[in-house]
């Protein structure tokens, strides 16, 4: 019997330690997830303050100088 309850004492306090870490990841996830929300809206942003309104890939490389010019 004394066995069992120390079984059951380990099991809850491996439950307590988890349900923290549980709570944690909880909070981080919601951090990283308003960090996304904020990052895609500055790169929304800087799209928009783009000459070509984000189409930065629609130059002409030709039309530009080699560095060394």
């Amino acid at each position: 019997m004394e066995q069992q309850d120390t079984r059951l004492t380990n099991l809850e306090i491996k439950l307590s330690f988890t349900e923290d870490m549980v709570e944690e990841l909880n909070k981080t996830v919601f951090r990283q997830q308003q960090q996304i929300d904020w990052l895609i809206r500055e790169v929304d942003k800087l799209r928009q303050q783009s000459p070509e309104g984000g189409a930065a890939g629609s130059r002409n490389p030709a039309d530009e100088s080699p560095p060394h010019y």
